[in-house]
């Protein structure tokens, strides 16, 4: 602790990402990143754009990505923000739409972002426990409180609500903002953004992170009605007006306007997560039903942390977290086909079949 710090620096319990080590032949299974690389398009307008207009600065209102996210949704111009990954977008939120005289809700095992923006914002808050099989219970939300955010498939479950169930908890609580973090939705899930229609306090966020393969390019974006975007561009303005560099808005446009891309890639993941979690369980695992890039699974015997080691001693890295009730299950994200084949004939060499 320092004497020049301001007195919330102390209490900050900052988030910690996931390890990105530097050691040969890594088979890299712990931060959910896409194993397919971006759109072919997306790389072509990132190199066209690096030119002499890097002098310039970017449009602050990133217009025409912005304009491809609403045409592919539906919705309005005015109905998207767009932030430097999905991360600062939920910064502007937790800051212009969570903070209320009533605490904020959000499941008590879920994306570890959420208390460290409630510490950095002074934002009171209540972890709403999963029931035993780790399922968010709508009856549970059905308290007194100032906002609600739940990610949908929840991380690092992986589990997903149907989208009958967001709407419900969403008409349950129409004086309060609810925002559906969809970080994973196109692993499985069916996006809430269509409720944005209807529901006035509903906002919905996205990242470019993961389905999209641009984790290293840092695009993120929330839809919802004019009001809670208003909120947003305020504090956006009075913190950063140009989140998006020019490179970013050209590669992040040109990716999502490639359809067929975005979908041979994610039915790949989403088939070879069906396959892995097959195999974890004919050898004995427990995974959750995942709807996500990844699964979240524990071995009946053998403790989590020293599954986790024994992996990196062979230059796999999957995610640990030493939090109560989930300290047993890795986090596995799901790689190429060959790098899943690595994961499990490693596991086979840890934990020999009977």
């Amino acid at each position: 602790m320092s004497k020049y710090w301001s007195p919330v620096v102390s209490t900050l319990h900052p988030y910690v990402a996931g390890e990105q080590p530097k050691i040969d032949n890594l088979t890299k299974l712990n931060t959910n990143e896409n194993p397919y690389g971006p759109s072919p398009k997306a790389l072509a307008a990132i190199a066209a754009e690096a030119g002499d207009r890097l002098r310039l600065y970017p449009d602050p209102s990133s217009t025409k990505l912005r304009g491809a996210i609403a045409k592919r949704y539906g919705v309005d111009l005015g109905e998207v923000f767009v932030g430097n990954g999905s991360d600062e977008v939920l910064a502007h939120v937790f800051q212009g739409l969570l903070k209320h005289n009533r605490p904020l809700l959000y499941p008590d095992i879920t994306y570890s972002f959420y208390p460290v923006y409630c510490l950095l914002y002074g934002i009171e808050a209540v972890a709403i426990r999963l029931d035993d099989a780790f399922n968010v219970r709508l009856a549970d939300y059905d308290r007194p409180c100032g906002a609600i955010i739940l990610p949908n498939p929840n991380a690092p479950t992986g589990i997903g609500l149907p989208l009958a169930d967001i709407e419900a908890l969403v008409a349950a609580h129409p004086d309060q903002p609810v925002v559906i973090d969809e970080a994973y939705i196109d692993f499985g899930g069916e996006t809430a953004i269509p409720l944005t229609r209807k529901y006035p306090n509903l906002l919905v966020i996205h990242t470019l992170s993961k389905s999209r393969s641009l984790a290293g390019l840092r695009v993120g974006y929330a839809i919802g009605q004019r009001p809670l975007i208003d909120a947003l561009e305020r504090v956006k303005d009075s913190f950063n007006s140009y989140p998006l560099d020019r490179l970013a808005e050209a590669g992040a446009t040109a990716a999502i306007e490639d359809e067929e891309w975005f979908e041979t890639t994610r039915q790949r993941v989403i088939a070879s997560r069906d396959r892995i979690t097959g195999g974890l369980r004919q050898r004995g695992f427990e995974v959750l039903p995942s709807q996500s890039n990844f699964v979240f699974a524990r071995h009946p015997v053998r403790e989590g942390a020293d599954l986790a080691k024994a992996l990196r001693d062979r230059a796999i890295l999957v995610r640990h977290f030493a939090k109560p009730r989930i300290s047993d299950f890795l986090r596995i994200s799901i790689g190429t086909e060959e790098e899943c084949d690595r994961l499990i004939e490693a596991l086979d060499a840890i934990i020999p079949p009977a």
